[in-house]
């Protein structure tokens, strides 16, 4: 139990930067849905989807690499990993740069080159500083780490709210109307949602500063024999990561295609995309837990490669991981009621709200996968996982076009479901086969089961009022926590409480 209060305390430590920063910025769903209508933040979803695919081929692999190689020499990878990220993000960001006006016309938002180009800056800075971060986690500096992405996301959240609810609404005449002609200067409505971009790039900019020194600490150095040495490595990675994206992103890429128009009454294919797309950040919660777990067991789990004991360390951190991630499923969605009034500011987006909890789901098998690939990694066999992604990739894709034209945007929803536990159920049997971890499959079914018929039994009773909603809801979830704290009184519960109290044994 040391090893797993140690990486416990790690992932406690990234979790403030990655649950409090992510939180923070789960805000501007509140902000952009006050500002704008679900047809007007469209662009956004659509081009942020395709920045999350891009993010993956400006660093392609290399954070995982440096993690495997770094144990050789840190100094020496370090230089070289960092050299060909800066040469290939310079070279990429200025393709996109150059062809910004044919790209964005053919994504079908002619006129807004200048969107692209803020986007093209900010996988440039987010691919250069990647490996500085890798470095911070792997010496451990989670300070630091936690520290620059804080001041990062406050400086993103206070840009988004000085543009969007400050000069938009001084600009349009809600308040303080003697700055209404200052504040029209300052803000072009032909921009509009756009200043979403602007903000991210401003606030990713202080990387550069924040950073100086890990950025500037290295020297260019160009060895092509340890290159390919990386690249071989590195690759499957980076088409197991970009296959994993392209399945996390894909449904809202093709939900405006594939939707038939009149599908959702009164509403257009880019409407109801801009309703998925903001009830989707609802499923961010699952998604922080499961980042805050990676930065901490990443490089703690390949670093041991000679561990004999990390098959059953493995196994015991995934059981406490699940069911922690059971905890944020069941709280989400027995939480609803509220949260939807929250982040939700306009009435039209809570059409979507019944996608969440099957949203959570595949997250929590998506977070389960991502814990138990460890072993494909430390084996240097990851051409499994680019084999397992794009199953999952092919999955997603079939099921989208299958079940848009027949159940809108809960066949992406489903579709995503399906795809996170195939892979994951893949993941599972190959792993058993080349480097068996003691996984407890019953309590891990048991735990699912039991939150997902809790999850469906509260949805088919609905609360007119919150005063009673939430005290029902709260009293459920601390009823299945009694019923966990049981299960595993064992393992929680010190063995002078459970002599003392019978019932406890």
């Amino acid at each position: 139990m040391n090893i797993i209060r140690k990486l416990a305390g790690e992932t406690a430590s990234y979790g403030v930067s990655t649950i409090l920063g992510r939180s923070l910025n789960f805000l501007l769903v509140f902000v952009h849905t006050a500002a704008f209508l679900p047809g007007e933040l469209g662009v956004n979803i659509k081009l942020y989807s395709y920045v999350a695919i891009a993010n993956i081929i400006y660093t392609y692999g290399m954070e995982t690499a440096f993690f495997r190689f770094a144990a050789d020499d840190k100094v020496k990878y370090y230089n070289i990993i960092q050299t060909s990220i800066i040469i290939s993000s310079l070279f990429f960001s200025g393709v996109l740069i150059l062809f910004s006006s044919p790209i964005i016309q053919y994504l079908g938002y002619p006129d807004k080159e200048i969107f692209l180009i803020w986007l093209a800056l900010i996988l440039a800075i987010d691919a250069i500083t990647a490996i500085p971060f890798a470095r911070l986690r792997l010496e451990k500096k989670t300070s630091k780490f936690v520290k620059t992405k804080i001041i990062n996301i406050l400086i993103n959240i206070g840009l988004n709210i000085f543009f969007l609810l400050v000069l938009k609404k001084i600009s349009e005449g809600d308040y303080l109307n003697g700055l209404q002609d200052t504040a029209q200067k300052l803000y072009s409505p032909a921009i509009g949602a756009g200043y979403i971009f602007l903000a991210n790039l401003l606030a990713n900019a202080t990387f550069i500063y924040l950073l100086r020194k890990e950025l500037f600490d290295f020297q260019f150095q160009f060895d092509y024999p340890e290159l390919q040495k990386l690249f071989i490595y590195s690759f499957p990675v980076m088409f197991m990561v970009l296959a994993s994206t392209f399945s996390l992103m894909f449904d809202r890429l093709l939900l405006e295609r594939f939707l038939p128009e009149g599908f959702y009454p009164n509403r257009t294919s880019q409407e109801a995309l801009g309703i998925y797309g903001n009830v989707y950040k609802l499923s961010i919660f699952m998604a922080l837990a499961t980042q805050a777990y990676r930065y901490a067991a990443e490089p703690f789990f390949l670093s041991k490669t000679d561990d004999k004991n990390s098959p059953e360390t493995l196994a015991l951190t995934t059981k406490w991981f699940l069911i922690t991630c059971i905890f944020i499923w069941l709280g989400v969605c027995l939480n609803l009621d509220w949260l939807k009034i929250f982040f939700l500011r306009k009435k039209i987006y809570w059409e979507g709200i019944s996608v969440v909890p099957i949203l959570l789901l595949a997250n929590l098998f998506l977070g389960i996968y991502y814990n138990i690939s460890v072993w494909f990694k430390r084996n240097k066999k990851t051409y499994f996982g680019t084999i397992f992604t794009l199953i999952g990739l092919a999955i997603t894709i079939s099921l989208n076009i299958l079940l848009i034209p027949k159940m809108g945007y809960m066949g992406c929803a489903v579709a995503f479901l399906v795809s996170c536990f195939v892979m994951t159920a893949l993941c599972y049997y190959f792993g058993q086969k080349y480097a068996p971890a003691p996984y407890n499959l019953t309590s891990a079914f048991g735990y699912i089961i039991s939150a997902g018929l809790l999850i469906y039994c509260v949805m088919q009773i609905r609360f007119n009022s919150l005063w009673f909603s939430v005290p029902y809801h709260f009293m459920l979830l601390l009823l299945y926590t009694a019923g966990v704290v049981i299960v595993e009184r064992k393992t929680i519960i010190p063995l002078k409480i459970r002599d003392k109290y019978k019932f406890l044994k």
